[in-house]
């Protein structure tokens, strides 16, 4: 997804509880591994830190990470991995859904790490659409 925006955010249909759930399920039936959602209010809480709501779900998808960490050169960009799908509470007591736009970062990248990247990206953007709403 083109946006000229690094970081992209969409407003989630569901809860906060139900839209980590579903995009947890989500990722798994794209064969995704979560291996660790970090709780961040929880994390923050334990240094004395009131935050709204924060959750970052980790996902790892074998079948592109191991195409980058078996190359010599393109193992840099283990800096990026795993995947990460943020879930978050805004004021407006709404849920909201932030992801990197990996699709705008790879531009400058080797052709094949690029191309990875991008198959990684667009999985990741379809399992953020199946709890994002439509644009208001």
């Amino acid at each position: 997804m083109k946006t000229g925006k690094l970081v992209i955010e969409h407003k989630s249909k569901f809860g906060f509880n139900k839209t980590v759930k579903l995009l947890t399920a989500a990722a798994e039936k794209y064969e995704w591994k979560v291996p660790f959602v970090h709780d961040l209010q929880q994390s923050l809480a334990k240094s004395g830190q009131t935050v709204k709501p924060v959750k970052v779900i980790e996902i790892c998808k074998p079948k592109y990470s191991g195409k980058m960490l078996e190359l010599n050169d393109e193992r840099i960009i283990s800096v990026m991995m795993p995947c990460r799908i943020s879930v978050y509470e805004k004021d407006d007591g709404k849920t909201y859904i932030g992801l990197m736009n990996i699709a705008e970062m790879v531009t400058s990248l080797p052709a094949k790490m690029a191309s990875v990247m991008r198959a990684a990206a667009d999985e990741t953007f379809e399992i953020v659409q199946t709890v994002a709403r439509e644009p208001d």
